[in-house]
């Protein structure tokens, strides 16, 4: 009795969700946001930025190793002309070695620093294309829109898709007010990382 109870609650559960499937039909679509962001205008403003950042971080590097290049001829100098006592040696090499720790910090500081500004950057103007995405599927009944390019070196969540139409990148182009040029389609092949890079 439990059993047959059971099995006419398992059919009955099968038919409500086979009606809801049929009255709401699945509408998938895809994008690619390598693509919409290249073509946007913030993505040469934040290129040129991180550039200019990259560029102060790298200035005030190749100043450090300058200063250390510097004292370690010193230090060799001194060193092979047999005029530098013994204090003074351990007290130069004491030098270089904080020197050698000071630029291994920078560079490491430096790395994570241009992260958090390309973050900090993009943050706003992803935010922008998924709000875009957004509008673009609701106003196209799409139920889901997957992406056909994934970051930090995943692979793509789309590798088949039949229905071309179904691509929405030129029409989230065109609702961030960006005419997407003709000669290109939307599908962007992503390319895969060479040594851990984006």
């Amino acid at each position: 009795m439990k059993n047959k109870l059971m099995l006419i609650l398992a059919i009955a559960l099968i038919t409500g969700f086979s009606a809801i499937a049929q009255t709401t039909p699945t509408k998938i679509g895809y994008t690619n946001l390598e693509y919409i962001l290249s073509l946007l205008p913030d993505a040469k403003r934040i290129e040129s930025e991180l550039q200019t950042y990259e560029k102060q971080l790298k200035s005030q590097m190749d100043s450090k190793v300058a200063e250390f290049e510097k004292k370690y001829q010193d230090y060799d100098k001194g060193s092979k002309s047999g005029l530098m006592s013994d204090v003074v040696k351990a007290d130069k090499e004491k030098e270089l070695t904080g020197l050698q720790a000071s630029i291994k910090e920078f560079e490491e500081t430096a790395q994570s620093s241009l992260q958090k500004k390309q973050v900090a950057l993009l943050e706003p103007v992803l935010e922008k294309i998924q709000k875009s995405i957004e509008k673009v599927a609701a106003a196209n009944s799409f139920t889901y829109v997957l992406s056909t390019h994934a970051d930090y070196g995943g692979s793509a969540i789309i590798l088949y898709a039949k229905n071309k139409d179904e691509d929405i990148s030129n029409l989230v182009l065109k609702d961030l007010g960006v005419t997407p040029p003709a000669d290109k389609p939307a599908v962007v092949t992503p390319t895969p990382p060479v040594n851990g890079t984006k």
